[in-house]
């Protein structure tokens, strides 16, 4: 039997702010065979990437992309809001659907040469991606793949990412911002 990752999705319309509707992937997460599936599709994806690390963006990418990391015997890197990370760092700006924001990584997270699973929770504009993809390539690391868990296709976010292997588990075409 398949999990219905679409139908364990709470949608709160007007988060952060007015006109969002945001995509709560927690509940799925609480659920052991939600978060199964999740780390073993997005895994299965990943092996033939052959994959030395899985760099995270906080907070919900470091959800998955630890156990995402054990499950192909890859390290995990973190990315994370500046101030943070207690080593020297490199840090890149980026554009949110609703804003702006910065995400900083050690210097030494990534080595020269490294294959590199970018992991997000969400795709929407491909800002956080793209940031993160830029980092993996300043350090001299190769982007071997994007993995999302929602990919919201109505948002230019995989077109911004290029030529990059991109996945996502669940699609959403458009995006229907009710109040109740």
């Amino acid at each position: 039997m398949t999990y219905n990752i679409d139908g364990a999705i709470r949608r709160i319309p007007h988060h952060p702010k007015p006109g969002i509707l945001f995509y709560d992937l927690m509940p799925l997460f609480e659920d052991p065979a939600g978060l199964n599936a999740c780390v073993a599709s997005i895994a299965d994806w990943a092996r033939p990437r052959d994959i030395d690390v899985v760099l995270g963006a906080e907070a919900r990418g470091f959800i998955l992309g630890g156990a995402i990391a054990r499950e192909i015997n890859a390290g995990f890197a973190c990315a994370r809001k500046p101030g943070k990370l207690p080593y020297e760092t490199i840090s890149r700006e980026y554009d949110l659907e609703y804003g702006t924001d910065v995400l900083e990584i050690h210097r030494d997270a990534i080595r020269p040469g490294q294959r590199v699973l970018v992991h997000d929770d969400l795709l929407a504009t491909g800002g956080t991606a793209a940031a993160k993809c830029a980092l993996v390539e300043e350090l001299g690391g190769v982007v071997a793949g994007l993995a999302f868990v929602v990919e919201l296709t109505f948002l230019p976010g995989r077109a911004r990412l290029g030529t990059y292997d991109v996945m996502s588990l669940v699609q959403y075409a458009s995006e229907d911002v009710s109040s109740d």
